[in-house]
C-alpha cells in the first residue's frame, strides 16, 4: 500500500513538473509574440513608456494602413515566390539525391554524401562575398533566382540527411517486391518511395519555407530594387535618417509572421513524424 501511494505521488509530482515546465516554455515563446502584436496597436510614445501590457489607446490604423497598402502585398508576394521556388527545388533535388545515397550503391557515394553534409558546418554569412561574385558573374543579381539558388544550395545538406534517414527506414520488402516485378529505380522513387514519404516531405518543406521566408542577409546583398524586395527588407521603409517608426515595424512583423505560424500548426503532425523517422534505425 505504501509503495502504491509512493508511486501515485511520484506520478502526480511528475505531472506537476511537466505542466510547470511546459507553462514556462510556452510563456517564453508566447510573451514576445503577444508583446509584438500589442505593440503594433500602440503609438510611438506609448510604446516607449509602456512597452509591455495593453495599449493605453488602440491605434488600429497601424495595421489597416499596412494591410491596405500596395507595398505590403507586393513584398508578401515576392517572399511567397522566393519561398515556393526554394521549397520546390530543395525538396526535389534533395529527395532524389537522398534516394540514391540510401539505395543505390556506387563508387564514392560515402565521400559525396559527406561532401554535402560538410555544408552544415558553414553558415551562409561566411560565403557572402564569393557568393555575391558568383551570382554577379551569372547575371542573376536583382532577380529571384539570385536568392533562390543560394538558399537551395545551403539547404541541401540538412534536407538530404533527413530524406536519407527516412528512405532507409522504409521496409526492405517493398524494394524486393518492386524489383521482382520489373520496377526500376526511377519508377520506384516516384511511385512508391515518394508517396510513402509525406511526413519527411512536409518536414523539409516547412524548414525550407521558414528559412526562406525569414531570410534577410541574402536578399539584402542580392537585391537592389524595391519592386522585388521580400518582406524582411520591407521593414527598412519604416526606418529613416532621424528615427524609426517602431509601432509600424511591430505591426508589420506581426502581419508577416502569421503565414509561417499558420503553416507550422497545420503541418506539425507531419513535421514531428518526419523528424523522428530515423530515431531507431539509421
Amino acid at each position: 500500500m505504501t509503495d502504491l501511494t509512493s508511486s501515485v505521488r511520484m506520478t502526480t509530482g511528475t505531472k506537476i513538473y511537466l505542466y510547470v515546465s511546459l507553462t514556462i516554455i510556452a510563456a517564453i515563446v508566447l510573451i514576445p509574440l503577444l508583446t509584438t502584436a500589442l505593440g503594433g496597436f500602440k503609438s510611438l510614445g506609448d510604446l516607449r513608456t509602456h512597452p509591455f501590457g495593453l495599449p493605453s489607446e488602440w491605434h488600429f490604423e497601424n495595421y489597416t494602413g499596412i494591410l491596405f497598402g500596395d507595398r505590403y502585398w507586393r513584398q508578401m508576394m515576392n517572399s511567397l515566390i522566393i519561398a515556393v521556388l526554394t521549397v520546390f527545388l530543395t525538396v526535389t533535388v534533395s529527395a532524389m539525391a537522398a534516394f540514391a545515397f540510401a539505395h543505390v550503391k556506387f563508387f564514392g557515394s560515402n565521400f559525396l554524401l559527406n561532401y554535402f553534409l560538410i555544408g552544415l558546418m558553414f553558415p551562409a554569412a561566411t560565403a557572402i562575398l564569393p557568393l555575391f561574385i558568383r551570382i554577379r558573374d551569372l547575371g542573376l543579381l536583382n532577380t529571384y533566382w539570385g536568392v533562390v539558388l543560394p538558399q537551395v544550395a545551403f539547404g541541401l545538406g540538412m534536407s538530404i540527411l533527413l530524406f536519407r534517414n527516412y528512405f532507409r527506414n522504409l521496409p526492405e520488402e517493398l524494394f524486393q517486391a518492386a524489383f521482382v516485378d520489373g520496377c526500376g529505380y526511377i519508377r520506384f522513387f516516384w511511385h512508391i518511395s515518394l508517396p510513402l514519404s509525406r511526413p519527411i516531405v512536409a518536414t523539409v518543406s516547412i524548414i525550407s519555407f521558414v528559412g526562406s521566408w525569414n531570410s534577410y542577409i541574402l536578399p539584402l546583398i542580392m537585391l537592389n530594387s524595391d519592386s522585388i524586395y521580400p518582406w524582411p527588407l520591407g521593414m527598412m521603409v519604416y526606418s529613416g535618417e532621424f528615427g524609426t517608426e517602431w509601432e509600424l515595424v511591430l505591426a508589420f512583423i506581426t502581419l508577416t509572421i502569421m503565414p509561417t505560424i499558420i503553416v507550422f500548426f497545420l503541418a506539425q503532425k507531419h513535421i514531428i513524424a518526419g523528424l523522428t523517422a530515423g530515431a531507431v534505425k539509421s
